[in-house]
């Protein structure tokens, strides 16, 4: 076993398939799939699925991919003491629903990474790949939100996959409109309001379940609906359109401008919080991330902080 051959591993765990990960790591594909074979057949494991559609880990290789980081981790901590640079090369992979402030924590994270080498990934994607990224190693942190209606099954969720949620604050549900909608005009939203409108929501691919929506009373009924997958289509479509979204109701810094926040009169919360795996040693800028989120929610007047465990 070798530290090429771990590294290799590990970068095709976080790309999802090995032409991609030999890209990366400006080498051949052949070298990449060679390498990973040699692992296999030396550790007498399978290490990867293998699909026309990329790769994924098995059980085995999500085992492996977790020893292997430490010891890539820690071999790069060596080579940049006894090397003489000073300088570690930092690394952060984040999953989160489509949130601003996962992506603005994110964005003021590299003046952590002034004077360092870095290699930092941040997804906005659905709910089910946010699991399965933190469960499989390909992402050290996912945020996303429970409520009453989704915690059973999604908490279930995590359990089997060996993650924890930690919450970061609850808001209470929020409607976004164009400013000129008629309903920017409301203090209070009421359900029948909705009613004719088309409904915005974030589409979850393979996991199309009410549980894994990104949106609270995704259940409800609606005769018109669009589904999209990034943050500023919906902006587009808010603007432009007489449609709506329900979310927490901290709007985005591209939203700004053109878009109204207006609460919905329902009792239902949404608890946001960040998704650990339990066997994963957080690493110092992962520590660094969290704090910038915990920060940008204590800055933030329309949401409560959920409670600092740390220090009790």
């Amino acid at each position: 076993m070798t530290l090429r051959q771990l590294r290799y591993l590990i970068a095709v765990a976080e790309r999802g398939s090995i032409n991609a990960a030999a890209q990366g790591l400006y080498t051949t594909q052949s070298n990449v799939s060679a390498s990973i074979q040699e692992l296999e057949e030396e550790l007498g494991i399978t290490v990867f699925n293998r699909t026309n559609r990329g790769v994924t880990l098995t059980t085995e290789g999500t085992e492996l991919l977790g020893y292997a980081r430490q010891v890539v981790e820690q071999a790069d901590m060596l080579e940049a003491h006894y090397q003489g640079s000073g300088k570690d090369a930092l690394r952060l992979s984040v999953s989160t629903q489509h949130y601003a402030f996962s992506v603005q924590a994110f964005i003021n994270l590299l003046d952590e990474c002034e004077d360092a080498d870095y290699d930092l990934t941040m997804r906005e994607t659905s709910t089910g790949q946010i699991i399965d990224d933190v469960a499989s190693f390909r992402s050290e942190v996912g945020i996303l939100y429970l409520d009453s209606y989704n915690s059973h099954v999604l908490g279930k969720a995590f359990r089997d996959a060996r993650l924890v949620f930690e919450p970061l604050f609850e808001a209470g549900v929020h409607v976004f409109v164009g400013e000129k909608n008629p309903l920017a005009r409301k203090d209070l939203i009421e359900l029948s309001d909705l009613e004719g409108l088309t409904r915005y929501s974030f589409e979850q691919g393979r996991e199309n379940s009410f549980y894994y929506s990104e949106e609270p009373l995704s259940y409800l009924p609606h005769a018109k609906n669009i589904r999209i997958s990034d943050r500023s289509t919906l902006t587009n479509l808010l603007i432009h359109h007489n449609g709506y979204t329900l979310a927490t109701g901290v709007l985005t810094s591209a939203m700004q401008q053109g878009i109204v926040s207006v609460p919905l009169d329902t009792s239902r919360t949404m608890r946001v919080g960040y998704l650990m795996h339990r066997d994963r040693k957080p690493s110092r800028l992962l520590l660094a991330y969290i704090d910038e989120l915990k920060r940008i929610v204590r800055e933030n007047p329309t949401i409560s902080a959920a409670p600092d465990r740390s220090k009790e």
